[in-house]
């Protein structure tokens, strides 16, 4: 039996980016891993199991390899998230200036735990471990960039514009 039968449907049109990616890659060694896997994300948003197969395939690595890689490191997504990642650092120094009553704030505010997205599909909140951003935490960081000394009101503010309006 063909085992993708049984994996989590993909898109079509994201396998076909995978594809393209591939194809134009400089360079499909192992040690490319990384990089292709963070450009699928990029472009995609998401490893589905058919990407992971795919880079797999690619890189002559099983998919377990590939799928280990992929969970190990945080920053990789299996699956279809908000349009907005904001991560909240959880360390001991953003622990020491006020990052856990920050973190009730968010998940209050926004109305979600950990790793789910709003109802909107805006806004997803993660837990991560430091930014090297020690001396100015709490800190958050919102797709690339990153913002320290964040109080409650500063979330709202930074959170709010990635919100559509409510049709309220």
């Amino acid at each position: 039996m063909d085992d993708r039968q049984t994996e989590h449907p993909d898109h079509g049109d994201d396998l076909e980016i995978v594809r393209r990616l591939l194809a134009d890659a400089p360079s499909t060694a192992p040690d490319a891993l990384l990089p292709l896997l963070h450009e699928v994300q990029r472009r995609v948003g998401h490893l589905s199991p058919g990407a992971i197969r795919l880079i797999a395939d690619a890189c002559n690595l099983s998919r377990a390899e590939v799928h280990g890689v992929v969970t190990f490191y945080h920053d990789f997504q299996t699956a279809p998230g908000a349009r907005h990642r904001v991560q909240l650092c959880m360390a001991e120094a953003c622990q020491a200036v006020g990052c856990r009553e920050l973190a009730a704030h968010a998940r209050e505010s926004l109305g979600v735990e950990w790793q789910e997205a709003t109802p909107d599909g805006a806004v997803q909140i993660e837990q991560m471990y430091c930014f090297g951003n020690c001396a100015t935490g709490p800190t958050i960081r919102i797709g690339d960039r990153i913002h320290g000394r964040v109080t409650p009101e500063r979330f709202d503010a930074l959170v709010t514009p990635l919100r559509p309006e409510s049709s309220a």
